[in-house]
């Protein structure tokens, strides 16, 4: 019996010193990446890097940065991987020796500051709306504000523009969707990364700049993602959409958007902004993923490779969960052939 005792004794401390090895030896074949880029999926990068190295041990370490600073840090080779809402064009790329592929789908939503004004109670129609960042509607009980909302009892208040401070891929996206309302918006502000906001602006750094802002500024109204947006308790603006209904940001409407979306075109790079679907939200993105044709280390970029198919494959309830859009299975497999020109 006490022998026995003493040989399961041996082969459990066997087995944990097996485990122990196995463990070690994992740790010692982990590879840790570096990303940077925009702050709009950040929340996303950093749910899956957890879950990622609870999985595998290896560390992903993204910051959210910009996707102006994610681009130029991929170009400069100081990341293993750049994010950006903004994707790239095809002869970029080709310039710059990068793949590009999208990792998730979600909106940008306009939110505002008005004390007495519910969440989601005040609507808004694209052309309104880029009259308002264009400097040219300055007081919130403007006429034309006031005939798209009848009964709700709008303030005397100055409007205050508030943007991002640094180059965004947000802002490209909202500005491009206001550029496509009013023609005066594209002339006097433009749209892009960075443009010409008008006097009466405030500026912040990344999302999370924009959403402090927007907080404390009575008649603040300004852009961030919708987990920002969320997560800071920020009031949402309707708007109305292509098929001419007022819709709210949400999971669903963002998914309306995504339904229609050509990602076999060049750059994996779909128009996803003020699709035609009646439930679909205007300002629908999907954010992309940068990364070396040939890098000149062969495991950072395997590693860059694997984290994004597990993440692809495993980590679309995440998403999910944190207000994005998952990729179409179509999609993801499409995601997966373009990853192999990874090298």
């Amino acid at each position: 019996m006490f022998a026995t005792k003493r040989i399961n004794f041996k082969l459990a401390g066997l087995a944990a010193a097996m485990a122990m090895g196995i463990a070690a030896s994992a740790a010692a074949f982990a590879t840790d990446i570096t990303g940077a880029g925009a702050t709009f999926p950040y929340a996303v990068y950093t749910k899956w890097a957890e879950a990622y190295k609870a999985a595998t041990g290896s560390n992903v370490n993204y910051q959210g940065i910009g996707s102006s600073g994610g681009i130029k840090q991929i170009k400069a080779k100081t990341v293993d991987f750049g994010g950006t809402d903004a994707p790239l064009s095809e002869s970029e790329l080709d310039g710059s020796g990068l793949v590009q592929f999208p990792a998730v789908m979600g909106g940008a939503t306009i939110v505002v500051n008005l004390p007495g004004v519910a969440s989601g109670q005040l609507k808004l129609d694209g052309a309104t709306a880029a009259e308002i960042f264009r400097g040219a509607i300055t007081k919130w009980n403007a006429p034309a504000i006031a005939m798209l909302n009848p009964g709700v009892k709008l303030p005397d208040t100055a409007i205050t523009i508030v943007h991002r401070s640094d180059g965004s891929g947000t802002t490209d996206v909202v500005t491009h969707y206001l550029a496509k309302q009013s023609v005066s918006f594209m002339r006097d502000v433009g749209a892009g990364k960075t443009v010409n906001w008008p006097a009466n602006d405030i500026g912040g750094k990344g999302n999370p700049g924009v959403a402090a802002n927007v907080q404390k500024i009575v008649g603040a109204i300004g852009y961030v993602d919708y987990a920002d947006a969320k997560k800071n308790g920020l009031n949402f603006v309707a708007l109305k959409n292509k098929a001419g209904n007022f819709v709210l940001p949400n999971g669903d409407t963002f998914a309306a958007a995504a339904s229609g979306a050509n990602f076999k075109v060049k750059g994996m790079a779909p128009d996803l902004l003020d699709q035609a679907h009646k439930n679909a939200w205007p300002i629908v993105t999907a954010t992309y993923i940068l990364a070396y044709e040939k890098g000149g280390n062969g495991a950072q970029q395997k590693a860059v490779v694997d984290f994004f198919t597990w993440s692809l494959n495993n980590g679309q309830k995440m998403a999910d969960d944190l207000d994005f859009v998952a990729l179409p299975a179509s999609v993801v497999k499409m995601v997966e052939a373009e990853m192999k020109n990874i090298k």
